[in-house]
């Protein structure tokens, strides 16, 4: 790609150079520049891509893209100088793979849980009705029928943009895709177009990151004032923010509720672990999958679908077929009746939702085992509402660890005991190790008890001194099960 049309409609502060030259790559890690790459010097929290210039030039770079200008200018090299970095990044990135957002539906949602499961169902739910799509998730990427691991939440644009390219080539024409709070403030939907922007709630998390909650709920409602007059943007009016969302976004606004009058209005009917009789605007279905949290996902795929003009009747129908989110209230029933239930709820409002819809399914007669812990290096706060949470709400919560990272697992622990209310004290007991501690689970257990493994759902390892090691919830539980008999 020449350089004109690499930084074409990009506001710069400089130019510098040969706008005619060639351009092969847009890069980020100075590790990985190749010849003739575009190099963006990126301001982070930790490095400053400024102080690479010079090797990235050695190496072959043929344009940087800086905030401020090296002391030494290369004849040979060109340079925009810009306001912000990240900013522009996501424009350059678009415009490097022939801005792919706006030649398909981009569907962006945000939220602090049911993003997984929401972009997860909407990518099954278009696919069943007939078209090709892609999907940005937490668990996977996939491309028509290709699927590839994640890597993050949401990834860094270069990469959205290169997977969107992907899938405009295989013919895809809608793409589902996680916005995360860390992606909306790092600049990493900058140069996207979206079609819809969805809102599922806001509740304590990523506070490490943010520092407090108004800061992380601005940084939410910062997707939706970005969004286009163009743009539908869907919120929660049943969360207590979800009208705040969209207060000054330009886009069309629609909402959904369980609670509340909405435009898209959804109500339980019956529930058991194998599923949901739901009335949706006057309509009843049957849906495999299970909980009230679930309710919300599925209007918003509802919406979402509503809203880009399919019938009523066809997404119902669709939804009905669905099958369940791995790791998102994946149930497993041993040879003895018990009954596992193994979720990502890795927030205070999560494993809320998950024990709420369980103990309104249960008859009271079977107990409730909990069992969960906090990932390390993150959010302290949330530690002990957990604690509460978990007892509150268990015949017995077993405290364990989670990806403990750089922490020790027995500090992480002490945090959460210390939410646990006195009357709570003898409903609870802690076993860091947490294979022992889904073992410790097996065995209180009796047929017909429901034990409920949150915190890692689909993850395949545990994160211990920075290292990862491969434990699987769901394979660990049926290894004991075996072993153990039951």
């Amino acid at each position: 790609m020449l350089i004109k049309d690499l930084i074409k409609n990009i506001a710069y502060l400089e130019f510098i150079g040969d706008e005619k030259n060639s351009i092969d790559s847009l890069v980020i890690d100075s590790r990985k520049i190749t010849e003739n790459a575009a190099f963006v010097a990126l301001v982070g929290t930790h490095t400053d891509g400024h102080q690479y210039i010079n090797d990235v030039i050695e190496k072959g770079a043929k344009l940087i893209v800086c905030q401020t200008l090296p002391k030494k200018i290369i004849e040979s090299v060109a340079y925009l100088v810009v306001a912000d970095t990240t900013i522009t990044l996501g424009k350059l990135a678009a415009n490097f793979y022939d801005n792919p957002s706006t030649k398909l539906q981009l569907i962006g949602i945000t939220g602090t849980n049911g993003k997984t499961s929401s972009t997860t169902l909407l990518y099954d739910v278009f696919v069943k009705l007939g078209f090709s799509c892609a999907l940005i998730s937490t668990v996977e990427y996939r491309i028509a029928t290709e699927v590839f691991p994640s890597t993050h939440t949401t990834p860094d644009i270069i990469r959205i943009n290169e997977i969107l390219a992907k899938a405009v080539e295989k013919g895809c024409q809608y793409a589902f895709m996680e916005v995360s709070s860390h992606g909306i403030h790092q600049n990493r939907t900058q140069g996207l177009h979206f079609a819809i922007g969805g809102f599922t709630n806001i509740t304590h998390d990523h506070l490490d990151y943010h520092k407090s909650f108004d800061e992380y709920l601005k940084v939410k409602k910062r997707f939706f004032d970005e969004l286009p007059a163009s743009a539908i943007a869907i919120t929660n009016i049943d969360d207590r923010n979800g009208k705040v969302m969209l207060q000054n976004s330009i886009a069309k606004k629609v909402s959904y509720a369980q609670k509340t009058l909405a435009d898209y209005h959804g109500k339980a009917l019956e529930l058991d672990f194998n599923g949901m009789l739901l009335n949706f605007n006057g309509t009843e279905f049957w849906t495999t999958l299970t909980g009230k949290f679930n309710v919300y996902n599925l209007l918003l795929v509802f919406a979402i679908a509503s809203e880009l003009g399919f019938d009523k009747n066809d997404i119902l129908k669709a939804i009905s077929e669905l099958k369940r989110v791995q790791g998102r209230f994946e149930t497993l029933i041993s040879t003895s009746g018990i009954i596992f239930i193994i979720d990502y709820a890795h927030t205070p409002d999560a494993l809320e939702n998950i024990l709420d819809s369980v103990n309104e399914i249960r008859t009271k007669n079977e107990r409730l085992i909990t069992v969960f812990g906090c990932g390390g290096d993150r959010d302290h706060g949330k530690r002990p509402e957990m604690g509460k949470i978990a007892t509150r709400k268990s015949t017995l919560a077993i405290i364990t660890s989670d990806n403990p990272r750089t922490e020790n697992p027995n500090t992480i622990i002490k945090e959460i005991e210390a939410g646990v209310e006195p009357q709570y004290f003898s409903k609870y007991t802690s076993i860091p190790d947490r294979k022992e501690a889904i073992k410790m689970a097996i065995k209180f257990a009796e047929p017909k008890d429901i034990i409920v493994i949150a915190g890692k759902g689909h993850e395949t390892y545990q994160e211990i001194e920075g290292v990862k090691h491969h434990f699987d919830d769901r394979e660990t539980t049926l290894q004991l099960l075996e072993l153990m008999g039951k």
